[in-house]
């Protein structure tokens, strides 16, 4: 088992926040496993539970079969982790950079070249530049570099997309898929529920509860309502009559539509059209829909 989490807890300010309670999950070796939530859900705080920088208050967990408490020397030399926040030394350039991570790990930017060669050749053109003056795609990929010069067998990465453009954020992604393809365990997080549906398995977590962990496949599919997107000339009011309409199990916006749930299986576009051309709505849109990650979440909070 490459992480392994039972029932952790943590708390802050004596208590009084409660980050994590009683967190339990598992992934496997090989696995592209994602925390998904939004921010202040304790994707960090377990982070760093995992990674050894901070201590639970209750519960156990460990990496690579080894306790993150009592062999945390070993975890430390043996796993890569890129936090949330972009925390390499800014003054220094590139090559710099990783030089000074590849010497702390006992090893050389050649010699494990072959690893990051696909992130590095995308950054070496700005090799002399300092990390402080890279853009939020080239500081990510410089930090992954970082976190990968070792060889490490489980990655951990929070929320490195956060902040990035679309285009990096594709590129990033990619990136991840050819690293699990050389048998790297990565744990990843993202407020991006769009970003779930690229990984093996998930793990959706809100105000430090665990809602559901399952392939995002499986999760979708479990969606219990009939769904459908909507959409109106007037949709601040349309949000408000089908909030007010007896077959209504949830609404809430969505992009250009108003996502409707109910939990008659047997209604029909035309039946809700009926009731909102009562309401005096005009050029109702309306189309049956499969859920995605948002709409599981928005089920589960």
């Amino acid at each position: 088992m490459s992480i392994k989490i039972e029932n952790i807890s943590k708390s802050y300010n004596k208590g009084k926040v409660q980050a994590l309670q009683n967190i339990s999950f598992e992934v496997q070796p090989g696995e592209l496993f994602g925390l998904i939530g939004p921010d202040g859900a304790g994707k960090t705080t377990l982070f760093r539970i995992l990674t050894t920088l901070l201590i639970a208050d209750s519960g156990k967990a460990s990496v690579m079969n080894k306790d993150v408490v009592a062999d945390y020397k070993y975890i430390r030399n043996q796993v890569g982790y890129m936090p949330g926040k972009f925390s390499l030394y800014q003054d220094l350039t590139v090559e710099e950079n990783l030089n000074f991570f590849a010497t702390i790990f006992g090893t050389t930017l050649e010699e494990n070249y072959d690893l990051i060669k696909d992130i590095y050749v995308q950054i070496e053109p700005f090799k002399t530049r300092r990390a402080g003056k890279l853009s939020g795609g080239m500081k990510q990929k410089l930090a992954l570099s970082c976190a990968l010069i070792h060889k490490p067998e489980v990655l951990f990465l929070d929320e490195p997309t956060t902040g990035v453009d679309p285009v990096s954020r594709k590129e990033f992604w990619e990136m991840l898929k050819r690293l699990q393809q050389k048998g790297i365990t990565i744990l990843v997080s993202t407020p991006y529920m769009d970003e779930a549906a690229l990984c093996d398995r998930i793990a959706l977590i809100k105000d430090g509860k665990i809602l559901k962990t399952n392939t995002p496949e499986q999760i979708a599919q479990d969606f219990p309502h009939a769904l459908f997107a909507i959409r109106a000339d007037q949709m601040y009011q349309l949000l408000s009559d089908l909030k007010a309409y007896p077959k209504t199990y949830s609404v809430y916006p969505f992009g250009e539509y108003v996502h409707f749930s109910s939990d008659d299986a047997t209604l029909t576009g035309i039946e809700i059209i009926k009731y909102l051309t009562t309401k005096g709505h005009q050029n109702v849109v309306i189309q049956p829909i499969k859920p995605d990650i948002e709409d599981i979440f928005m089920e589960l909070s």
